[in-house]
């Protein structure tokens, strides 16, 4: 039973290889073991490859069985058209392309094992990509904010720098009202004469600008604080927002890329299995030896084509005659006078029905 599906999958013609030896026929069952399991390692390929896409298991496996048969199709195709020649550069020549055919599948196969192969070191590549973007992202979505926020931020520097200079101003007219008073300057008495009392004066109007400095400089630091915490706010909502793309930087282009950063020799070596064993029922066929099968094959195939010749031939023959029979037959009787009789006849009724035609139409004109 078994070894019945697996002759059914190399391609074989089951009715020839039937009546074929025991070896000849665990010879395709071999190939078509082959072809089967490469097809059952295609589908196991494909639905991880699709799992990483779409993050559904019932659809990565029916993908993925879709997937398989289709390799399994073009294999089982691919080995059952390779025939063995009596010419060996014949065989190279019509298996080459089946060979490049070949390679792209293994390719399209190997591929997604590697990532699974790998899938611990992919992930740490990941993470590390995904770190160095979430600090470009966060540096980018700056360059947004920063400037706005340190122009404000140097406002509110001005706005502090004015209050310390008017305090400046107002310390040195209190130092300067208390020196008149001791009489170490100004006018240099002691006592609280009427110079004390005028600097007194304007170190109290300058102390009344201060405060009232101090308080609309203080309302207007507490909006610009306000604007900066609201830049700041939607520069955290722009990063929180923005985030959830780089944590999901993990597809199957971001994991093929990341299988690129690691060494490509294991890799490498993956893909030749891969390779052996998707080609390795194309080599058997051309290394084997010209079998029992394969005479079965080329007979019936030459006797096919060589009775299908035959009825071409023939039917060509046939024609040829029937053209020479038919010309030597109006040859001989284009020259008898009864034909000739007959002809006359029919073209002088011809001439009379069209010159009657004609008649008529010309009675219908007028």
């Amino acid at each position: 039973m078994l070894k019945q599906f697996f002759i059914l999958c190399s391609g074989a013609d089951t009715d020839i290889l039937n009546d074929c030896s025991i070896g000849e026929q665990n010879k395709y069952a071999g190939i078509g073991a082959t072809v089967f399991f490469t097809a059952v390692m295609a589908t196991i390929a494909a639905s991880y490859a699709l799992f990483t896409v779409f993050d559904n298991l019932y659809a990565s496996l029916f993908f993925g069985l879709i997937w398989g048969l289709l390799i399994f199709n073009l294999d089982r195709y691919i080995v059952s058209t390779i025939k063995k020649r009596d010419n060996i550069l014949d065989e190279i020549l019509q298996a080459t392309p089946r060979i490049l055919l070949a390679l792209i599948i293994a390719v399209v196969i190997s591929k997604p094992l590697e990532l699974k192969i790998f899938e611990k070191e992919i992930n740490q590549v990941l993470l590390e990509q995904k770190n160095d973007l979430t600090l470009a992202n966060q540096n980018q979505i700056a360059k947004q904010f920063n400037p706005k926020i340190a122009e404000l931020e140097n406002e509110i520097l001005g706005l502090n720098a004015q209050i310390d200079l008017k305090e400046a101003e107002v310390n040195g007219l209190y130092n300067t009202y208390i020196s008149e008073a001791e009489g170490t300057a100004g006018s240099k008495r002691l006592g609280k004469g009427p110079v004390y009392k005028e600097k007194r004066d304007k170190h109290d109007a300058g102390l009344a600008e201060l405060q009232q400095l101090k308080s609309d400089n203080k309302t207007k630091i507490e909006a610009i604080e306000t604007q900066i915490a609201m830049l700041q706010e939607d520069y955290t909502t722009n990063i929180t927002k923005t985030q959830p793309v780089i944590d999901n930087f993990d597809g199957l282009m971001a994991r093929i890329t990341a299988l690129g950063e690691l060494p490509w020799l294991p890799s490498f070596f993956i893909f030749l299995l891969f390779l052996a064993i998707e080609t390795s029922p194309i080599i058997a066929k051309l290394l084997a030896p010209k079998g029992e099968f394969d005479y079965r094959l080329q007979d019936q195939e030459t006797t096919i084509k060589t009775w299908t010749m035959q009825k071409v031939a023939e039917r060509k023959l046939l024609l040829k005659t029937d053209n020479d029979i038919n010309n030597k037959v109006y040859t001989e009787i284009a020259d008898e006078e009864e034909v000739m009789n007959y002809k006359r006849k029919q073209a002088r009724i011809l001439m009379q029905n069209q010159a009657d035609a004609f008649l008529k139409q010309q009675k219908g004109i007028l």
